[in-house]
């Protein structure tokens, strides 16, 4: 009797785990880095799919950095957002889309007023496959001129995100009413729930 027990509890076990695996299978993340990281944040936690916006630094060589020492210029850290969505809801090219819409791509180091190579456009892929949809997308922008000047987008493999501090993430959901939120954040935020309103979350 036991021993059917045990063999009824492993069995129950492996299957929960082959479930966990394959819902794990699903996921994938890439890191994007389009100006002030509140920005693009706010755009990715409303695109159905998605699972986790977690803003950060990558590119740089400063370990654990602080956000007052990225915004100095001299750790080499890009602002960006970490993506983890699910391949069964959204896609690759889906979330390069957007990235490509609610950001200039042709501006070097710089969105806007916010100046400095910390507010570079960059991809860090983290697979061959991102890598390759990238500069396929980049390319086909510039060759149908999309933009006025060529897209400046950095693609670097990725190697290391360090999270922000706690008060930066869901900043707009949490400052809607800050100037910067108004003047900045919300005007992204029309533009992507109008050229993407059926892939919104539903709230």
């Amino acid at each position: 009797m036991k021993r059917l027990l045990i063999l009824s509890l492993m069995a129950t076990m492996s299957l929960l785990a082959q479930n966990k695996t394959t819902k794990q299978s699903n996921l994938e993340t890439i890191t994007l880095g389009g100006g002030c990281y509140w920005c693009v944040e706010a755009v990715y936690e409303n695109l159905n799919g998605v699972k986790s916006v977690v803003s950060g630094f990558s590119g740089g060589k400063t370990i654990n950095p602080s956000y007052e020492e990225v915004c100095s210029g001299r750790t080499g850290h890009a602002e960006v957002v970490q993506i983890t969505y699910d391949k069964t809801i959204t896609n690759l090219d889906e979330i390069l889309k957007v990235f490509f819409t609610v950001h200039d791509p042709t501006t070097l180091n710089r969105q806007g007023a916010d100046v400095g190579t910390q507010y570079r456009s960059i991809i860090f892929y983290h697979n061959g496959i991102q890598k390759e949809a990238a500069q396929k997308i980049i390319a086909a922008l510039n060759k149908a001129k999309v933009y006025d000047r060529p897209i400046v987008t950095a693609v670097e493999p990725f190697t290391k995100f360090y999270k922000a501090e706690p008060y930066h993430q869901n900043y707009y959901e949490n400052n809607m009413d800050q100037p910067y939120c108004r003047m900045v954040i919300q005007p992204k935020m029309e533009k992507f729930e109008k050229v993407f309103k059926d892939k919104l979350k539903k709230k």
